[in-house]
């Protein structure tokens, strides 16, 4: 049985109540007026979101409360993402721009409700375009959706949806004609120049990245027109000729040694006299060089070390065993000898990783650069640690980056919401590590036997044709079949196969102000008495604390990176860990997660050492805000393979880790002065 429509004087004074109009002399009398006319249904939600949207301001949810009425009828069941595209503006912008979102946004809709019979959705093509972008040449791009379509160099965003064609036909061409040039920025060195200096002559900025674009459109299609003539002409139907004016420029960037530079030079021409309107073409629509560049940077150097790393091995293989013994790792020359081998040539003696790699850096080189390609030294083929993750250009691990926040009222995420900074870790007492070894030496010791029993396990693999022991059970039955008649089993022997531990894990800790005290100190001895454990096993491990202040500081403290030995540095930085402000959860997994996946292994394991639950300064993050986040952080953690575990001294954490962490992936201890015995027990169980 549906509910009776709220009358405007029931509604005005629900509205009264959200948003405290009475205390802010403000009427709900007009708002509630037109909510009047609506079903009820419609009227609880517009309620819901007014409600939402007071949490963050008063202002915000009057004005979510006066334009929803007019505009829910209207939008059906895009009313929700009307509302979450305001509430993201005022979290960017500040209320001005939330009218004007809202208003854009509700234009937006009319006119995907004109078209709506002929648009194609990004999700019905993603699959299609994903085989596409698989068979062209060049390195593997991710898809995602975006307010427009641009490349970092490593993603291809696109519309959420297309409908400029008059035809489906046409939409699905011109998502293919988008994702194709954008490939070729990629491809054929759109970000191999620095365009700053030009466009830093333009009085605008916006207009000259439209015209780098425009001009890199008309040299790449050239490049497809070389290499893939079929796409070419399509691209070409869907665009229609380029504008008379710009024939010339054309004709330059077609040939064939056409580069970036080039369309820098067509840009400083047209400066020179004069730039007019920019022209629209369908498939041409942003470019970001900086972003872009940035990026590029950071795969380089990661690929680098990768390839600097498998030649190592070369190296190492080719002094041992000599060309004759070896010919598919031929010898590199000895320190100021002539050169490496080159990867275009010896690419398959390198290992499957480095070929990869070796293939990206010809991408974007053309050809790699022989002085970059030094062997590093000795050690064995690893290939992520040569890369110290820390500093990499333009990845998040640098101590300024943006994560988004996940917000369980309006069902979606806050754009860019926390901003973290990932600093060193302060060092402390150089003697207190040594005075904490002392004082536990015995249970230390104790530790690392049972860790070295880790280390050195077999795992029996039961009836085999062969191996070192009889299995008993194989032998019984056997004996069974051939006193009944039947034909008995051969495979009645145990094989050992050794277990080779593939394993990182990251330890996040929590040093809010909470920890202070007895709390800081059973944190910083547990991790002692782990670190000397985990050195006897080997596994390759991290140590990072988090604490902050509000979204606009959250921070991340170095203790040891997973290339940082445990050394005097490493153990002056894990005196230092002390008390700081509160415990926004959610950011500090996401960051910690990504270096984590950066690690190649087979397992990954995120454990948190904290005292209580996630909290900020202010009343947003507490409860449920800050809990639901931090699920949700967990949650897309689980997803890239990662598990999690929680050790907490928080006695009321019963009532809140199970909907974090889930059954049986926490413990809670009750006195913190037992964390350093307990705390060397559950590593030990977790990755037994």
């Amino acid at each position: 049985m549906s509910q009776r429509k709220l009358f405007a004087h029931e509604l005005e004074a629900r509205l009264d109540d959200l948003l405290l109009l009475s205390l802010r002399q403000r009427s709900a009398k007009a708002p509630a007026a037109q909510l009047e006319a609506l079903p009820r249904e419609l009227q609880e939600r517009v309620l819901h979101w007014a409600a939402v949207a007071a949490q963050t301001s008063d202002d915000l949810g009057w004005l979510i409360a006066s334009l929803a009425a007019a505009q829910a009828a209207d939008l059906g069941d895009e009313f929700d993402d009307w509302v979450r595209a305001g509430l993201d503006a005022y979290d960017r912008s500040g209320l001005a721009a939330t009218r004007k979102a809202l208003n854009d946004y509700a234009e937006a809709c009319r006119s995907r409700a004109k078209h709506s019979a002929h648009g194609i959705a990004f999700a019905a093509i993603e699959g299609r375009l994903s085989h596409f972008l698989h068979a062209l040449d060049g390195r593997p791009l991710k898809l995602a959706t975006g307010p427009q379509a641009w490349t970092d160099s490593e993603t291809l965003w696109l519309p959420e949806r297309l409908d400029a064609m008059p035809d489906a036909a046409g939409n699905r061409g011109l998502y293919k004609a988008m994702a194709a040039l954008l490939w070729a920025q990629t491809r054929f060195g759109s970000f191999n120049v620095d365009p700053e200096p030009e466009l830093d002559l333009w009085s605008d900025r916006e207009a000259a990245l439209r015209w780098f674009a425009v001009f890199e459109a008309m040299r790449l299609e050239a490049r497809l027109a070389a290499e893939l003539p079929g796409l070419a002409r399509d691209i070409a139907d869907l665009r229609g000729p380029w504008p008379a004016a710009l024939a010339a420029d054309a004709a330059k960037l077609a040939r064939p040694g056409a580069t970036a530079a080039d369309s820098l030079a067509a840009m400083a021409g047209l400066r020179k006299v004069g730039a007019g309107e920019t022209p629209v073409f369908p498939h041409v629509d942003a470019i970001d060089p900086v972003a872009a560049r940035r990026v590029r940077a950071a795969r380089i150097a990661r690929d680098m070390a990768v390839v600097r790393r498998a030649l190592d091995v070369l190296a190492a293989t080719a002094s041992k065993a000599g060309a004759a013994d070896n010919p598919d790792h031929p010898p590199l020359a000895a320190e100021g000898g002539t050169q490496v081998p080159d990867p275009q040539a010896d690419l398959l003696a390198l290992p499957p990783a480095a070929r990869e790699a070796a293939k990206s850096l010809m991408q974007d080189f053309g050809e790699i650069p022989p002085e970059a390609l030094h062997a590093a030294g000795p050690g064995a083929w690893q290939p992520v640690d040569g890369a110290d993750e820390s500093v990499t250009a333009g990845v998040t691990t640098q101590p300024d980056a943006f994560y988004d926040e996940w917000d369980y009222r309006r069902g979606s995420w806050r754009h860019g919401w926390c901003h973290l900074y990932e600093m060193e870790g302060p060092a402390g007492d150089r003697e207190w590590v040594d005075e904490v070894r002392t004082r536990h030496a015995h249970l230390i010791r104790s530790i690392r036997r049972r860790f070295e029993a880790l280390r050195g396990e077999d795992k029996p693999q039961k009836r085999q044709l062969d191996g070192e022991e009889i299995d008993l059970d194989a032998q019984v039955e056997a004996r069974a079949d051939r006193k009944s008649g039947g034909e008995p089993s051969p495979r009645l022997f145990i094989h050992r196969r050794r277990v080779e531990r593939s394993l990182a894990v990251m330890f996040m800790v929590d040093m809010s102000g909470s920890t202070k005290g007895w709390v800081n100190d059973a944190e910083r001895e547990s991790l002692v008495l782990l670190c000397e454990a985990i050195e006897a096993l080997g596994d390759r491990y991290a140590i990072y604390g988090f604490s902050g202040w509000t979204r606009t500081h959250c921070d991340i403290y170095r203790i040891k990176r997973f290339t940082d030995g445990y050394d005097a540095e490493t153990r002056r930085r894990i005196a230092g860990i002390e008390a700081r402000d509160y415990t926004r959860m959610g950011v500090a997994v996401r960051h910690l997660s990504g270096l984590l996946m950066r690690q190649n292994t087979r397992h990954k394991l995120l454990v948190t050492l904290s005292d209580g639950r996630p909290d900020d300064y202010g009343d947003e993050y507490r409860g449920r805000y800050g809990i639901e986040d931090t699920r949700r952080a967990l949650l897309e953690a689980r997803e890239k393979g990662i598990r999690s575990y929680c050790v907490t001294i928080d006695r009321h954490g019963a009532d809140y880790l199970p909907q974090l962490y889930g059954p049986a992936h926490y413990s809670v201890i009750d006195d913190a002065k037992k964390l350093p015995r307990k705390i060397a027990e559950i590593y030990r169980k977790l990755t037994a």
